[in-house]
């Protein structure tokens, strides 16, 4: 491990940033050295400069993933290389406000009923019957499965937050059953390697596997079971922010958003055009 990476790994455990966020930001340096095929302390602002801009406008990456590249080097350049912001430029750029593709309950019934593994279909029902993000849902144990209070404990998740989310009767009854099945060992969703939990792509590419099966043409990934089920919990008249506290979310302005995507309350408003 070079001096560099080192030095980058002590800055963010020093601000106690999430493992993921520590990964995210390791591959985005490493990945503009790779470009230029040079070390990331001998990059120019130009030159960082311009590979956002190749990313966004060769490699067609949304400009939201593109901010966390920009988010990962200024980081790197502030924190590691010590460089001011008047010294070493990089700009945010404005994100699309894009809605996302949110599945019906049908679609993820179906979606269901095509997966035969049985560890991927608890997954997948535990990350939609409580709404959890997917390294929530990868890193449960068994004790924070509370059986008893009906709830699921998600302990340090995004932002260094516990929170309690409800265990639907449905869900509980699938994860005896995988239990008995299965008995895993720590993690309640192990890998490959029973001594760590099942990867976030081997999460993604199992529901992949499902989405075709069932014949879905729309664009998702395993975050879609997590946006379909606040949509769903808003459309069954869940109070906002209730829906708030369960997700997990810091600011209501995150929440609110499902407010747009929700087809039903939207066509339930009406047009001033019927009263006339």
């Amino acid at each position: 491990m070079t001096q560099l990476r080192q030095a980058m790994i002590n800055a963010m455990q020093l601000r106690n940033f999430s493992e993921n966020t520590q990964k995210a930001y390791i591959r985005a340096v490493k990945q503009l050295a790779v470009h230029y095929h040079c070390s990331p302390d001998n990059i120019t602002e130009q030159q960082a400069q311009n590979y956002i801009l190749y990313l966004a406008k060769e490699k067609n990456l949304t400009w939201g993933t593109c901010n966390v590249v920009v988010s990962s080097l200024r980081f790197f350049y502030k924190n590691v290389l010590h460089q001011s912001h008047q010294e070493f430029y990089l700009p945010f750029s404005k994100k699309e406000q894009r809605l996302p593709v949110i599945l019906t309950q049908d679609e993820i019934r179906a979606i269901l009923n095509v997966t035969k593994n049985h560890k991927h279909h608890a997954l997948f029902m535990t990350i939609y019957g409580a709404g959890l993000r997917v390294s929530e849902a990868t890193h449960l144990i068994s004790e924070d499965i509370d059986s008893a209070a009906g709830v699921i404990c998600i302990k340090q998740a995004k932002g260094k937050k516990d929170r309690y989310v409800p265990l639907p009767k449905s869900l509980l009854n699938e994860l005896r059953a995988y239990w008995k099945r299965y008995r895993p060992g720590y993690w309640l969703f192990p890998g490959p390697n029973e001594r760590e939990p099942i990867t976030r792509d081997g999460v993604l590419d199992a529901f992949k596997r499902a989405v075709v099966k069932a014949n879905i043409k729309k664009k998702v990934s395993t975050h879609s079971l997590r946006h379909a089920f606040a949509t769903h919990l808003l459309e069954a008249g869940t109070d906002i922010v209730q829906i708030k506290e369960l997700l997990g979310h810091s600011s209501l302005r995150s929440t609110l958003r499902y407010t747009k995507i929700s087809k039903q309350r939207i066509s339930e408003i009406g047009s001033p055009l019927d009263r006339l």
